[in-house]
């Protein structure tokens, strides 16, 4: 018959070996992950700024805002041809404004769109079609309360008891000490 015989390497035992070999594949795995993530974040930083050297200060009257698929977003063909396939389905933030006799369907920035008021003026950056940043015509732009979450609203309320602790902690110490 022929039986697989197992030496052990140097006296390490075959488990030993096996979970080296794991730890050496994840550690080679993470390294790439980061080389390749620095990349990501390089190009992103690069693309940036070619949207901020682009940029331009428009003012323009909201229409419309809210979330569609690109596809439905009534934005010009050319945009939807080199966007990847797997985009055009997801939801993006488009707001609808009157630049000039123009109506225009723009995109904007996630971090900015609840800051935008429709129906009003407002002053923008824009790189293209691309809103990058918003700034009242008459008036200071507040974003809308929305509502909070139940996770959130849980987390908030532990970070307001943790406070309290840490208060009560270091009260607690400044007594100890005068004493």
């Amino acid at each position: 018959m022929n039986n697989l015989n197992l030496v052990p390497v140097f006296g390490i035992s075959t488990g030993v070996i096996v979970a080296i070999v794991v730890i050496v594949v994840l550690i080679a795995a993470l390294v790439a992950l980061s080389i390749y993530g620095k990349k990501l974040q390089d190009r992103q930083e690069a693309s940036q700024r070619e949207l901020e050297n682009a940029s331009q200060s428009v003012t323009f009257l909201v229409i419309d805002k809210k979330h569609m698929k690109l596809n439905e977003a009534g934005l010009p063909q050319i945009m939807l041809e080199q966007t990847p396939k797997y985009m055009r389905g997801r939801k993006v933030p488009i707001v609808k404004a009157k630049i000039g006799p123009k109506i225009m369907s723009l995109i904007c920035d996630e971090k900015i769109f609840d800051l935008i008021p429709v129906k009003k003026e407002v002053r923008a950056m824009v790189s293209g079609i691309y809103i990058m940043d918003v700034k009242g015509l008459r008036s200071n732009l507040e974003a809308r309360k929305r509502k909070l979450k139940f996770s959130e609203k849980m987390r908030m309320k532990m970070d307001e008891l943790k406070k309290e602790e840490k208060e009560a902690d270091k009260k607690d110490k400044k007594g100890k000490k005068k004493k």
